[in-house]
């Protein structure tokens, strides 16, 4: 499954927000540093979707709010 994600940092309140069948919303409270908010992502988008945080891979926009998101 291939999705689009928006990404918020430094937010306050954590989760994922689905805006339609390929497109989400994802709040995580870590700061774009060293890859911390990836990780952070891909570990909610893990629980979220109830597969392993290794199934979910960035493929587009590491260094962006706005990432492209594999999940196998």
């Amino acid at each position: 499954m291939k999705i689009s994600v928006i990404v918020k940092t430094n937010s306050k309140k954590l989760g994922v927000e689905k805006i339609d069948e390929s497109n989400f919303v994802v709040r995580v409270k870590e700061l774009p540093i060293k890859g911390r908010a990836n990780e952070a992502v891909k570990n909610i988008l893990a629980e979220y979707f109830s597969v392993a945080s290794w199934r979910i891979e960035i493929i587009g926009g590491a260094t962006s709010n706005k990432k492209y998101i594999i999940i196998n």
